[in-house]
């Protein structure tokens, strides 16, 4: 049994791989490029408006909706990134369902170039609010010794985002596969339905720590630059 989509290797040249991770990435991008293209090419203002876009804009408001609970000032801002990160996790694990799909989010190169993006949105979403300087001066703040601490959390926070999305996906996959080898019929239904759900947990578990970490970096941003309190002497 395949626990990831890294081991299915569908084509082969001169040492070059195409394994079943690129080809499900590829085609969960193409399936939403596509849908999203089908949806808003007939948008309407009126009164009278599509089920699909009634279901456009209840997704997009949600995850606004999301982002500002988080504490984001210009959810606005940030509902492009973390609306990309959601639904493409989503439509990764949804599409499981599929004989013959294996999510590629159940891929550790996947789940890393995911993280990877939030690692460099952090910085640059930060850097667009206050500025590089602002940005580079909290890593030795309070104190310059706090430079080595601050790089080595950044880099296990990103290393957290990945494992765990692979973990929850790789690990739904091996118990599928335990349960079909014990009983064919009635569990896989069952866990499929479980499977389904989680992989929505998930997106959102991954869209919220994005938004949570771009929102603390931006928030800390703001109280480096912020003047000090003055003594009014009450």
């Amino acid at each position: 049994m395949e626990i990831s989509p890294d081991a299915w290797v569908l084509y082969e040249w001169r040492g070059l791989q195409l394994n079943a991770t690129i080809v499900f990435t590829w085609a969960v991008m193409a399936l939403l490029v596509i849908g999203s293209r089908a949806v808003t090419a007939r948008l309407s203002e009126g009164e009278t408006v599509s089920r699909w876009q009634v279901a456009l804009e209840v997704i997009v408001s949600t995850i606004r909706d999301q982002i500002a609970e988080v504490g984001a000032d210009t959810p606005g801002r940030y509902l492009p990134f973390i609306g990309t990160l959601f639904l493409f996790i989503a439509t990764a694990n949804l599409l499981s369902v599929v004989p013959g799909y294996q999510p590629p989010t159940g891929s550790l190169s996947t789940t890393v170039a995911l993280a990877l993006c939030v690692l460099i949105a952090v910085p640059l979403f930060s850097i667009g609010d206050r500025g590089l300087v602002a940005y580079l001066r909290t890593y030795v703040q309070p104190t310059p010794l706090m430079l080595p601490f601050n790089l080595v959390a950044e880099v296990s926070r990103t290393i957290a985002l990945a494992v765990r999305l692979y973990g929850n996906v790789m690990s739904g996959t091996v118990i599928v596969g335990i349960l079909i080898s014990v009983a064919p019929f009635f569990f896989p239904v069952v866990m499929q339905v479980l499977g389904l759900l989680t992989g929505l947990i998930q997106a959102y578990i991954f869209a919220i720590l994005a938004m949570v970490y771009i929102g603390s970096a931006s928030r800390t941003r703001h109280r480096a630059d912020a003047p000090p309190p003055t003594d009014t002497g009450e």
